[in-house]
């Protein structure tokens, strides 16, 4: 027994269940998540109180002869005030004694070895470190790129002396090979000459050698993580493959759930389990564990214990769905004046972060220095500032080039005493039509020298 502090204080009789990491025998004390909850209980509702573990070792069930059993039996025969434990609310249980407020939430799980469903590296596996959407994104921002550059060639009056007569170094294709050379950190040729030019190409290559270092680091993180996301995220993922059994506790309310259920998903989970229960059904919790460490074995079941598993035994991982969601609750004697008053100390409890701080205390992992956050590809999102950096490069070589182009224009509308205007369409139409017109010029001077 347990005895708790307060002389003169109503005293309660408080039964529990022996279950790691709740109640747990240590140095002949008793000690664990629901001891903490209720020391903190007692002090703030000034309550002396003596834990008793249950005599039978069970939660709570109606028997053969109609009776409860377990520490609902306990308080239905007035053996115990109160029961502090994992015990889940349920509507059988509510009909015959009185529950508060949930302390813990937790709901129905999918235990997992991690290497049991690690997927494969696929043929493409150097691809994964982006995203779909980024690769379509970085394929735009390099044509893009090159097609500024080509046309930022043409129009700036310093890549060329003589437009009429002379091919400029930027064609399209050229324009294709430089930004590739950039994005391999390769210094290729033409080299620009322009400001525009140069403008354009030191935005590419800032941008080259910050995607690259993002590719980089997340290529390296993919390949130390070990394994991509999860194959079996979901319940429904579980019933699709074929690698791995699943069951669950013998006649728990876990199976029972399945069976209940109206869900096809769940029914189809309730007929693989009850066809093959001989094989799939474990007795214990710990057995299930055991089976899942050793064999390629998913165990469905309480999800607050998959993470206490999970953080004792680094090599097991629980599946992100939860359903059936249902709460552990301090049960009492029906019309018991102690029921709203621990209600609302769990609320004030849970508001303060108590019970928080107690979840991460009795659950705190030991693997937490060797897991890593999940990986995942990276996303558009995330380097939206670079591409954004691009565009406005790309934006100031256009003015730039046209800004050059213009002042040529000036200064030889002065000369030519014709306007600016006409000047600066004349020399855009020549610039763009380069080829076309040194073309003409080529068989013109073949027919004269005919």
């Amino acid at each position: 027994d347990l005895r708790g502090p307060g002389e003169g204080l109503p005293a309660l009789t408080v039964t529990t269940i022996l279950e790691d990491p709740y109640v747990m025998v240590r140095s002949a004390e008793l000690e664990g998540y629901c001891i903490d909850l209720l020391k903190a209980l007692a002090s703030m509702l000034h309550f002396s109180y003596r834990v008793k573990v249950v005599g039978d070792g069970r939660y709570g069930a109606v028997s053969s002869t109609g009776n409860w059993t377990g520490m609902i039996g306990e308080i239905l025969r007035q053996e115990a005030d109160i029961a502090v434990a994992p015990l889940t609310v349920t509507s059988a249980r509510e009909e015959v004694v009185s529950f508060t407020t949930p302390f813990l939430q937790t709901g129905i799980g999918i235990l997992l070895r991690k290497d049991s469903v690690s997927q494969e590296m696929s043929f493409f596996h150097f691809l994964a470190p982006f995203s779909k959407e980024t690769w379509t994104g970085l394929l735009f921002a390099y044509v893009l790129t090159c097609f500024c550059l080509f046309l930022v060639a043409r129009l700036s009056p310093c890549e060329w002396n003589e437009p009429k007569n002379e091919e400029n170094h930027f064609t399209f294709l050229n324009s294709l090979w430089f930004g590739a050379g950039a994005l391999a950190l390769q210094g290729v040729t033409p080299r620009p000459k322009a400001l525009s030019v140069r403008v354009v190409a030191a935005v590419w290559w800032l941008f080259t050698i910050a995607l690259l270092a993002a590719y980089i680091a997340n290529f390296t993180a993919l390949l130390s993580s070990g394994s991509e996301q999860l194959p079996i995220q979901t319940f429904e993922d579980l019933v699709k493959q074929r690698k791995l059994e699943f069951g669950t506790l013998d006649g728990s309310s876990t199976f029972y759930f399945f069976k209940n259920s109206k869900n096809p998903i769940h029914q189809m989970i309730y007929e693989y389990m009850d066809k093959r229960r001989d094989y799939v059904l474990v007795k214990t919790y710990q057995e299930a564990v055991q089976r899942v460490m050793e064999s390629n074995y998913a165990f469905i079941g309480e999800s607050i214990s998959q993470d206490l598993a999970a953080a004792r035994h680094c090599e097991l991982i629980r599946a992100p769905e939860v359903i059936g969601a249902r709460g552990f609750g301090i049960a009492t004697t029906q019309a018991s004046p102690w029921t709203k008053k621990l209600s609302i100390a769990v609320l004030k409890l849970r508001e303060s972060g108590d019970l928080d701080y107690l979840r991460h205390k009795w659950w705190e992992s030991s693997c937490l220095h060797q897991s890593r956050e999940r990986w995942s590809p990276l996303q558009p999102q995330a380097l939206g500032g670079l591409f954004l950096t691009l565009a406005i490069g790309l934006a100031l070589g256009v003015i730039a080039a046209v800004v050059e182009l213009s002042n040529k224009s000036r200064h030889a509308a002065g000369h030519l005493k014709k306007s600016c205007c006409s000047i600066f369409t004349e020399e855009m139409c020549t610039r763009l039509r380069i080829k076309e017109n040194a073309r003409q010029s080529q068989e013109t001077s073949g027919r004269a020298n005919a």
